[in-house]
């Protein structure tokens, strides 16, 4: 579960760069999940967001060291990334506790709902404008979840369920956030800051309940840092290449990977309602990007005017 970072490119003369960039961030962050969830059989979600922060951090440094953009570290808003800090631990202990007792293309399909979230979020926290289409998109995801979690008994409706959907809160919060910071701090900030407040906030709530690691589980660990890292720079690539209401339907990709993952790694599949859940979910989320594009090509007259039909 990764968050996406706005960056402000020269305009994008093909899609096909980025695209290939997203594929591959969406691929190496699906590849640093299923790390987490190998580790999370044996240890705490603290102790593994503080891990994957840790084990990525180091590579992320080098990145913006090599880039020659270290100083942008020091030019950040301390209040807004505490904010963001406290909300990453919040979702990733949640989106973890959540992939240790669940197949990973169930805790997908829920976590899915997040960008849902964001947009119906940004009215309250950010006076954006959302019309009864838009509206009735995020209706439609969020019924999807409860196909998933199905609250009947029958369903996964079970306190990792609900980790899950806290986890997606965190994250729509934390994208919030992340709107406001990048138009004041850099990208690398962004990533870095993120990281660092991860580890040691996660590092430090941990400790009492610390785990020492096992030699058989560092090879996830190092699965884990350099498929975060090197997503994180693919994600950066990508939204520095094309436009993000092109090539954010492309996340939804994720899904064939954990799937895989999922079958190959612990021969489990999701059930036909899970799967239903997950179309909606997706549908939702591909109409909303769709709109979203459509209003913010609209023409400055209707944006005055409210844009009541999105």
């Amino acid at each position: 579960m990764q968050e996406h970072l706005p960056c402000s490119p020269p305009p994008p003369v093909s899609t096909r760069p980025a695209a290939l960039w997203m594929l591959l961030a969406v691929f190496l962050f699906a590849l640093m999940d299923g790390g987490m969830k190998w580790l999370a059989a044996d240890y705490p979600p603290l102790q593994i967001a503080a891990l994957r922060g840790a084990s990525a951090l180091p590579l992320v440094f080098v990145w913006i060291v090599v880039g020659g953009r270290g100083r942008s570290l020091l030019r950040v808003h301390w209040r807004l990334h505490l904010v963001r800090g406290a909300l990453g631990i919040g979702m990733m202990c949640g989106f973890v506790y959540g992939l240790a007792r669940m197949p990973m293309s169930t805790a997908y399909a829920i976590a899915f709902v997040a960008p849902l979230m964001v947009t119906a979020l940004a009215v309250p926290l950010l006076g954006e404008r959302v019309g009864p289409r838009r509206w009735t998109a995020i209706a439609l995801g969020l019924a999807g979840v409860l196909v998933v979690l199905r609250p009947t008994g029958e369903g996964v409706a079970t306190l990792a369920g609900l980790a899950l959907v806290g986890a997606a809160l965190c994250y729509a919060l934390a994208a919030i956030t992340v709107r406001v910071l990048a138009q004041r701090d850099s990208t690398e900030a962004l990533v870095f800051w993120f990281l660092v407040l991860l580890t040691l906030g996660a590092g430090l709530l941990a400790l009492p309940g610390w785990r020492p690691l096992q030699a058989g589980d560092l090879v996830a660990l190092v699965v884990i840092g350099i498929a975060g890292a090197g997503g994180q720079v693919a994600l950066t690539h990508a939204f520095r290449l094309g436009e993000a209401s092109q090539i954010a339907p492309l996340e939804y990709s994720g899904l064939v990977w954990v799937v895989l993952l999922d079958l190959s790694v612990w021969q489990v599949l999701p059930d036909a309602m899970t799967w239903l859940g997950a179309a909606i979910i997706v549908a939702s989320g591909l109409y909303l990007l769709r709109r979203e594009r459509a209003v913010s090509a609209a023409t400055p007259a209707a944006e005055a005017a409210g844009d009541r039909t999105s």
